[in-house]
């Protein structure tokens, strides 16, 4: 059976904290920038747990150690144990698991984060394709990765060695600015093969997976600032979204987002777990939230006036509704401008 495509954004008269039993929270762009906390997430966090709802956190990232994650969240003041983080890495190894026999030896091209996974799994970490393994697993190791260690992924990869991925996001967020992560790495030996790897991360199946075999979510949301990551994995998840503009997407982004890339909710930051989120109704022939009316003609237009995020949610509903299960390609830029956004 076919999902229903998403036109609009829904309500909710609950608190999402209390509507949903888990946040399954991305990390860079929703709780902290360039190693910083975000603006309200300690505290908006530390009120949904106080509330009752399980805090996890989940990122592509390959590189840092649960542990490693759930000191850097401690210490920004959101008390985190490492059973509160799920990774990449965590994925991946899952998945090398049930492929190879058990103890397999496994060339690691990537750092720390992956290597305790596989551990954890009961698979052997190896460093050369000499080592005779029986796959190839890649994640980001930092900016400092040698270039060797892509040569010793193509050597095993082109004598047939199975090749997995953690994640395949070409960008990787910096304190100087927007780095080459590890889809960037993943091309340079899918370049040098002409293999295809098995990937892990978000967006996709065994992300998710991993998240609810860890936390055991009834109802779980996902919490996210990226559209093609975290709202396309809940998508596939087929589970709940909640978009926070703290991060890469923006307005216009929004607009033209595909029926994968539609989240269930949006709101500014986590504050919006702590509150009911407001309806978007058919109003004449737009659609309108709180002061807000959105109507789709030549452009998206927008009428009223109010909280900005109401006139985007209306904007949202108008955009969807005319794209259907393609993407908005009308221009939203006055509209947009009306919210400051």
């Amino acid at each position: 059976m076919s999902r229903s495509v998403r036109t609009r954004p829904e309500g909710s008269g609950q608190t999402l904290s209390e509507a949903y039993d888990t946040a399954l929270l991305d990390l860079d762009g929703v709780v902290y920038a360039g190693g910083s906390a975000i603006v309200h997430a300690v505290e908006s966090l530390a009120v949904a747990r106080e509330g009752g709802m399980r805090l996890a956190y989940v990122t592509n990232n390959a590189l840092r150690t649960p542990d490693t994650v759930a000191g850097h969240l401690t210490e920004l003041g959101i008390p985190t144990g490492a059973e509160d983080v799920i990774t990449s890495a965590q994925a991946v190894a899952r998945l090398i698991s049930e492929q190879v026999p058990a103890g397999a030896r496994v060339l690691v091209i990537g750092g720390e984060g992956l290597r305790v996974a596989l551990r954890e799994r009961g698979l052997v970490p190896v460093e050369s394709a000499d080592d005779d393994p029986a796959a190839v697993v890649q994640g980001y190791g930092g900016p400092d990765l040698p270039w060797g260690r892509f040569a010793e992924a193509s050597y095993a990869v082109a004598r047939g060695v199975p090749w997995f991925a953690s994640n395949t996001d070409l960008t990787i967020p910096s304190g100087r600015g927007i780095a080459p992560g590890n889809g960037a790495a993943v091309e340079v030996v899918r370049i040098a093969t002409g293999a295809e790897p098995q990937v892990a991360g978000k967006p996709l199946p065994p992300m998710h997976r991993e998240t609810i075999l860890r936390t055991g979510a009834e109802r779980p949301l996902v919490v996210g600032d990226r559209l093609d990551t975290d709202i396309e994995g809940a998508f596939n998840g087929e589970v709940d979204s909640l978009l926070v503009l703290t991060g890469v997407t923006d307005g216009a982004q929004l607009l033209a987002a595909p029926p994968q890339h539609r989240p269930t909710y949006v709101d500014a930051d986590l504050r919006g777990l702590l509150t009911g989120q407001p309806e978007v109704v058919e109003a004449g022939g737009g659609f309108r939230c709180g002061g807000w009316t959105a109507t789709a003609g030549a452009a998206l237009e927008l009428e009223g006036d109010g909280e900005a995020l109401d006139g985007l949610r209306a904007l949202c509903a108008a955009a969807w509704t005319a794209a259907g299960d393609g993407s908005c390609e009308l221009d939203g830029g006055k509209a947009l401008a009306r919210l400051g956004l």
